[in-house]
């Protein structure tokens, strides 16, 4: 109410336009949109930073499964168990190609999620739970690396899922 009054004292009712007719005045409010200011958004946290450290991580992990992958392709003696002992019985031929496909997803999704896009955001969510799926399987092969993945995926969905939206640029 206060400020209603405050409007007529000043001489500005609220139907007064400036001056302008009511259609000039809605023609710019169609064209452009009200900038939006701080005290609008929503608070950014120290998650903001969390974000970008996910989006990095994703594309480190994303060349560490490739590398992975080619060693799985190239080198089939570097891990500690045959195929046969492993979670799912498949070729090291078949776990090179599935960790070069995971790792080079990996590594686009976490360039779109640095740059605050919200479907990266989306699929950067499902790709850490797939590779975390996939490097529950490859343990048997590679216990420490795949432990240590699954730890980072963890970090990852919580960090893109919980405080994503901090880093949307606009």
């Amino acid at each position: 109410m206060a400020a209603v009054a405050e409007c007529d004292e000043l001489g500005a009712g609220v139907g007064d336009t400036g001056g302008r007719q009511m259609s000039d005045v809605n023609a710019g409010q169609r064209s452009s949109r009200a900038p939006q200011h701080a005290a609008e958004r929503s608070p950014v946290s120290g998650w903001a930073g969390w974000v970008v450290f996910a989006g990095v991580a994703m594309i480190m992990v994303g060349v560490f499964q490739v590398i992975e992958g080619l060693v799985a392709l190239l080198q089939r003696a570097f891990y500690l168990v045959v195929t046969g002992h492993m979670v799912v019985h498949v070729s090291y031929t078949a776990w090179g190609w599935v960790h070069i496909i995971v790792g080079g997803l990996l590594i686009l999704i976490g360039f779109g999620v640095i740059a605050g896009l919200m479907v990266a955001r989306v699929l950067g969510i499902a790709l850490a739970v797939v590779s975390a799926i996939v490097n529950l399987a490859f343990i048997p092969a590679y216990p420490v690396w795949g432990v240590l993945v699954i730890a980072l995926d963890v970090v990852v969905i919580y960090a893109l899922a919980v405080h994503g939206h901090e880093v949307t640029y606009e």
